[in-house]
């Protein structure tokens, strides 16, 4: 249903600072009325036209390309003006305050696309690939980010949504029937559809896991007692140097940080301080942010000294308490200087790789371990770049679904399945905005692009 906005607004739609070439956006009521005033003439629809753009005083700000569409067939869905000029941050600025001298006000930031959402132009969850595909850092995260745009995660959850309308109806027309001698509760009909929605919702939850992995990436952290190659490591999953590498125990004593990409699977990789005990309050600081920095990992790299590795039992390394709460992958580094072979195996029931972090070899091999680990597949089909509140609102579902079929296969109670598919739905509808808090909204376009 459109939303009718009585005011417009305004803003650049191109990174600022200078260009080859800037453009300002315009959308809402008063657009057909400024067009005549800051171009002094009127505009074809959709087709590009030439013009210079003029300020109050018939002087010419800039000149050119100035663009009409007329609702509903725009972005917005309301009238929408672009002007394509030149890049130079003074000269956006001029056309810019001329256009809100024509009581035009400045755009929040997303506010464009809030208003192609309110209008009913995409869904919440497409108004969301937007920002998706302006950040993707991988050819591959933008691909997916595309395929949500065009709507196709949009159209599976509707799809699912009203599977579960339908069981949902079903299951509210039994209980108002309850005197008719059929007990449709007890309908397998009823069950195999409740497990077949459970099954596509588990689907779902797998293919957005994996397109979480795209967008958000993960956190590994890199752990470790003093000198046993920790930032050598980090110096070379980055492929530079980030961190300074000696013989010195406890060098590293602050975290260093840095981003990368593994088969497309961003990661953020944080090297910490050697754990140990000391008396230097400088190094005494960097150990504690190194727990700090492991309680909010995703996963740890805990590094060993092969030879010490070999020395003792697993048992008997004197871990953190922190790292049996996490997964963790036990990189035994320095095998340059055992002349040992690159490997990946399971020691103990832990993830152990063999590598040098000197040399390369075997960084490839931890490298695919993480991906295992993490349960991240290099595939596109069928994955869709979800968010976190996408994943909340799935799992929210599945188990309202879950609660659903044991209300019945427990105690036949239809009145509490009927409320538990309920539930379900309207969890669903959250992520396309049929269902949505306006607290949410402003939460969602906030992170959005000023312009956009």
């Amino acid at each position: 249903m459109k939303v009718i906005h009585t005011d417009t607004i305004a803003a650049q739609a191109t990174p600022p600072g200078r260009g080859g070439v800037a453009i300002v956006r315009v959308s809402g009521l008063r657009v057909k009325k400024i067009i005549p005033l800051l171009l002094q003439c009127e505009l074809p629809p959709r087709q590009a036209t030439y013009t210079p753009f003029y300020d109050e005083n018939d002087n010419v700000i800039d000149e050119g390309i100035a663009l009409f569409f007329p609702n509903p067939h725009s972005f917005t869905g309301e009238d929408v003006l672009e002007l394509h000029g030149h890049g130079g941050p003074v000269v956006v600025d001029l056309l810019l305050q001329r256009i809100l001298s024509l009581g035009i006000r400045l755009a929040r930031p997303g506010e464009f696309s809030e208003r192609a959402f309110l209008n009913g132009k995409i869904d919440l969850a497409q108004a969301e690939a937007i920002a998706d595909l302006i950040d993707a850092s991988s050819e591959h995260a933008a691909r997916l980010a595309m395929r949500s745009l065009q709507g196709e995660f949009s159209r599976e959850i509707k799809t699912l949504t009203e599977k579960v309308i339908h069981l949902r109806m079903y299951v509210e027309a039994s209980i108002d029937f309850v005197d008719e001698e059929i007990d449709f509760l007890n309908d397998k009909n009823i069950v195999n559809s409740m497990e077949e929605i459970q099954q596509h919702l588990t689907a779902i939850l797998q293919k957005a896991k994996q397109g979480s992995f795209l967008r958000e990436g993960i956190t590994a952290v890199i752990a470790g007692e003093p000198n046993v190659g920790k930032s050598s490591l980090l110096n070379c999953l980055s492929g530079k140097e980030i961190a300074i590498v000696t013989n010195v125990p406890g060098t590293t004593r602050d975290v260093l940080r840095d981003y990368i990409l593994i088969d497309d699977m961003p990661m953020h990789i944080i090297d910490t301080a050697g754990l140990r005990t000391s008396d230097d309050i400088v190094e005494q600081e960097g150990i504690r942010r190194a727990h700090h920095e492991m309680e909010k990992a995703d996963l740890i790299l805990y590094v060993v000294d092969v030879n010490n590795y070999h020395s003792k039992n697993m048992k008997e390394l004197e871990l953190p308490e922190i790292v049996s709460s996490r997964p963790v992958i036990f990189v035994c580094n320095k095998i340059d200087l055992t002349n040992q072979t690159p490997s990946s195996d399971s020691e103990q029931g832990h993830s152990v790789v063999y590598l040098s972090a000197k040399t390369g070899d075997g960084v490839d091999l931890l490298k695919q371990r993480i991906k295992s680990l993490v349960g991240f597949k290099q595939e596109e089909q069928g994955i869709f770049l979800a968010r976190r509140r996408h994943l909340d609102a799935l799992h929210r579902a599945h188990a309202h679904v879950k609660d659903a079929l044991r209300q019945l296969s427990d105690r036949k109670a239809g009145e509490l399945a009927a409320e538990d598919l309920r539930l379900a739905q309207l969890a669903l509808s959250e992520i396309t905005g049929e269902f949505t808090a306006d607290d949410l909204l402003g939460r969602i376009f906030s992170s959005f692009c000023i312009g956009k």
